[in-house]
């Protein structure tokens, strides 16, 4: 049996199931999976978390290393966002340099962290025009069963939240302090399924989905990104509603997890 037909199969079933009001593992349209985190598992990072949704993992490290800012901004440090969809995790990833979909998943997490402006960015210059602090997130895909931009999300954040700045070990004055982190900014991805809106889409959900929106949103509920995503398009009025779905199961998100 093709790839193709499995697929399509995989979808009839999801929207059987979505007609009758349930999803394939029994949650409701807007629960996630049991979440799970970890924190600090990788010792030469300045820190880290590992994020599982359901089958979904996600290991994210941050590492802080001295550089020189770039020049029309010589008095704030630099952030740069990595992600890489490891073949172990997945059939469908493959071995070798990044593709769409691994800088789509960076890209969705960087700008929520950047328009949040969630690092103080001031606070990590040590000598203008000379020295900052280059902070890098790294992302790993270890298991995807779909959602990987949530998941991913979370990661960061929770390792910015308790990184530490290593001015000891690089000689700079005054002791390890953590991060100056200014918002805590929560990916909620909503997919719509023919007439329904899902959060939190398992893997056959995701291949059934005509449209995914990516909603990351502030403490205050601001917005400071949005993906969309999909072959088909939205109308205001969904789009209106898939951002309020986002902007409410971000603050339950914050509130269980970022406390």
């Amino acid at each position: 049996m093709g790839f193709e037909i499995v697929e399509d199969i995989r979808k009839d079933y999801v929207y059987d199931l979505l007609g009758s009001g349930k999803r394939i593992d029994g949650r409701g349209f807007l629960d996630y999976r049991e979440i799970s985190v970890e924190r600090d598992l990788i010792s030469k990072a300045e820190g880290s978390a590992l994020v599982k949704f359901g089958d979904t993992s996600v290991l994210v490290g941050v590492k802080l290393e001295l550089g020189e800012p770039f020049s029309d901004a010589p008095n704030k440090g630099i952030i740069m966002t990595n992600a890489e969809l490891r073949p172990g995790a997945s059939p469908d990833f493959e071995p070798g340099p990044p593709n769409e979909n691994s800088v789509e998943l960076a890209r969705v997490v960087d700008r929520g962290i950047r328009g949040s402006e969630t690092i103080d960015l001031e606070k990590l210059c040590i000598a203008e025009g000379e020295k900052v602090w280059m902070t890098f997130i790294d992302i790993h895909a270890l298991d995807n069963d779909g959602n990987l931009i949530d998941a991913a999300a979370l990661g960061a954040i929770i390792a910015l939240l308790h990184a530490r700045v290593p001015n000891e070990r690089f000689g700079i004055t005054g002791a390890d302090d953590t991060l100056t982190i200014r918002d805590t900014p929560v990916a909620v991805t909503v997919v719509k399924i023919r007439d329904a809106f899902l959060v939190d889409p398992n893997l056959s959900e995701e291949t059934a989905a005509t449209s995914k929106l990516t909603v990351i949103s502030n403490a205050d509920g601001t917005l400071s990104g949005v993906q969309k995503s999909g072959r088909a398009g939205l109308n205001a009025d969904e789009i209106a509603e898939m951002v309020d779905i986002g902007i409410e199961k971000a603050g339950e998100l914050r509130v269980k997890y970022l406390g």
